[in-house]
C-alpha cells in the first residue's frame, strides 16, 4: 500500500513514523515543499531572542534520519500543486522545477497554517515579514543582524506578537505594538488582560489599541506604519495578526472545508473522501465542551492527530474525541493559562455562563515567595458543567490549568470539580488550591 503524505512537520512526520512502526513494509513518501521537517515552530521566539544560537537548533530530526533510519522516502523542496481524486495521484514540481506525479492508496493533508498578511500598500517591502516556518526565522534573524535593528513595530497583539515582543526587548530592541481593534485580548477576561498588559508595559512596551493599519512605507531603512491618527517608525515590521488554514489544496480537490476554511474530517481524521485524511494546524476539530466543529492549531493536537492518522491507515482505528483548547504563554515574567470557553464564546454556543474572578496567591500563607495569581473561572447556570477557565500569574498557571482543562474532557460540573482531590504543600500552594476556590466561588453564583 502506498500512503502519501503532503507536508513534512509535526502532524505530517508524526504520522510517518508512527505508520512506518506500526507496517515496517508500508510505503510511505513525505512531499515538502521547504527545506526543512520536523522542528519546533513555538520555539522561535525563545530562539531568536539569543544573537547566538543557530535556528537550526530547533530542528527535532533532520530529514536524513527519517530516510536512513525509518525508511521513509522523505522529498523535501517537493511543492505538491494538485490533488486527483478520481485517479488518486498528486502533482506538482519540485525546487528546480522538475514536475512529478505520484499515485497513493492513502494520503494526509498535512499543509498547516500559513501567517495572515494584509492585502495593503507596503506588506510586501523588505524589513516586513511574519513568524510561522523555520525559514521566516532564519530572515528575522539575519535581518536583525545585518540591519542592527533597534526598533520594531509588530501588528496585532495575539501568542506570536506577545512572545515575540519579549523576545526583542531580551535583545534591548525597543518595541511598539498596534491592532485595529480596540481591545487588548479579547478572549481573556477583562480583569486578567489587564494584568498582562501592565506586564508588557512595564517592560518598556509601547501598546497601541484601536488604529486602523492603512499602509507601509519606507524611507531609507525606515520603515512607517501609517494609521489615520498614529505614524510609528521601525527599522522592522512584523505582522502577527493570526494565521489561517492551509486549505488550499483540499478545496481545490473538492474536499469540504470547516470552520476557518479548514479542511473538515470526522473523529478518525478522514474527510469526505474516504482515502484522503487531514491533519494537523489545516483540519478542523471537535470542541469537547460544545461538541461542535472548531478550528484551534495546536502542536499536541497536530502531533496527536498525525499519530490516530496512521492506526487508521495500518488498520487500527482510532478516534480522536476532540479539544478544550487549551493554550499556554509566557510574556515576560508571567505565566498565561486557558482552557474551555470564555464568557463570550458560551454565550455564541446558547449557554447561560456566569463567572468568578478571584485574585489570590499561588502558595500558603506567608510562605516565602508567593505571587499573586488571578483566575477567571466560568460555569452554565443551566447544567452546572464547568465551561472553562483562565489563569495569570508569576508561577505555577500553566500546570493548573491542567486539571480544569481534564475536568472539561469528563463533562464534570463545576461543584464536581470543586470536590476533586488536589495536592497541597506550603511551598505549591495554598491548602484550597486557587483553582477550587475560583469553583466554590462560583458555586455561590450558580
Amino acid at each position: 500500500m502506498k500512503f502519501v503524505i503532503i507536508g513534512g512537520d509535526a502532524a505530517g512526520m508524526s504520522a510517518a513514523s508512527r505508520a512506518k512502526r506500526n507496517q515496517p513494509d508500508l510505503e510511505v513518501t513525505v512531499l515538502e515543499k521547504t527545506s526543512d521537517v520536523s522542528y519546533s515552530a513555538c520555539g522561535m521566539p525563545y530562539n531568536i531572542a539569543e544573537p547566538e544560537r543557530e535556528v537550526d537548533d530547533l530542528v527535532v530530526r533532520h530529514a536524513r534520519v527519517f530516510r536512513e533510519k525509518q525508511g521513509i522516502d522523505l522529498r523535501t523542496g517537493h511543492e505538491v500543486e494538485h490533488i486527483d481524486r478520481s485517479s488518486k495521484t498528486v502533482t506538482g514540481k519540485n525546487q528546480q522545477g522538475k514536475e512529478f506525479k505520484i499515485p497513493y492508496d492513502k494520503l494526509l493533508i498535512a499543509t498547516g497554517a500559513s501567517p495572515i498578511m494584509l492585502d495593503l500598500p507596503g506588506f510586501d517591502l523588505p524589513g516586513v515579514v511574519a513568524l510561522k516556518s523555520l525559514e521566516d526565522g532564519r530572515k528575522i534573524k539575519d535581518f536583525i543582524r545585518s540591519q542592527d535593528v533597534k526598533k520594531v513595530i509588530i501588528i496585532g497583539m495575539g501568542y506570536i506578537a506577545l512572545e515575540m515582543c519579549e523576545a526583542l526587548r531580551a535583545r534591548s530592541i525597543d518595541v511598539a505594538m498596534v491592532k485595529p481593534r480596540p481591545v487588548f485580548l479579547p478572549w481573556m477576561a477583562e480583569e486578567l488582560a489587564s494584568v498582562v498588559k501592565e506586564e508588557i508595559e512595564g517592560h518598556g512596551v509601547k501598546i497601541h489599541m484601536g488604529h486602523k493599519i492603512e499602509r507601509i512605507t519606507a524611507e531609507g531603512d525606515v520603515l512607517k506604519v501609517i494609521c489615520p491618527d498614529l505614524i510609528l517608525e521601525g527599522q522592522m515590521v512584523l505582522v502577527a495578526i493570526g494565521v489561517k488554514p492551509g486549505s488550499e489544496l483540499a478545496a481545490k480537490a473538492g474536499l469540504d472545508l470547516g470552520p476557518s476554511n479548514s479542511i473538515a474530517v470526522d473523529k478518525t481524521l478522514v474527510t469526505k473522501d474516504e482515502d484522503i485524511y487531514a491533519a494537523g494546524d489545516c483540519a478542523d476539530a471537535y470542541h469537547v465542551v460544545t461538541g461542535q466543529k472548531t478550528w484551534v492549531p495546536l502542536a499536541l493536537r497536530a502531533n496527536r492527530a498525525g499519530w490516530a492518522v496512521a492506526d487508521n491507515v495500518t488498520g487500527k482505528r482510532t478516534e480522536l474525541p476532540g479539544i478544550a483548547g487549551s493554550a499556554v504563554f509566557k510574556v515576560f515574567d508571567l505565566q498565561v493559562a486557558r482552557t474551555g470557553l470564555s464568557m463570550r464564546e458560551a454565550e455564541k454556543f446558547g449557554f447561560e455562563p456566569v463567572e468568578a474572578v478571584i485574585k489570590t496567591r499561588s502558595r500558603a500563607h506567608a510562605h516565602p515567595g508567593s505571587t499573586t495569581m488571578h483566575l477567571q473561572i466560568v460555569g452554565d447556570k443551566k447544567s452546572g458543567r464547568l465551561l472553562g477557565m483562565q489563569i495569570v500569574g508569576n508561577e505555577g498557571a500553566v500546570h493548573r490549568i491542567k486539571a480544569p482543562s481534564v475536568a472539561l474532557h469528563a463533562n464534570m460540573t463545576v461543584e464536581e470539580f470543586s470536590q476533586c482531590d488536589l495536592a497541597y504543600a506550603p511551598p505549591f500552594s495554598p491548602t484550597w488550591d486557587p483553582t477550587l476556590t475560583a469553583a466554590n466561588q462560583l458555586l455561590k453564583k450558580m
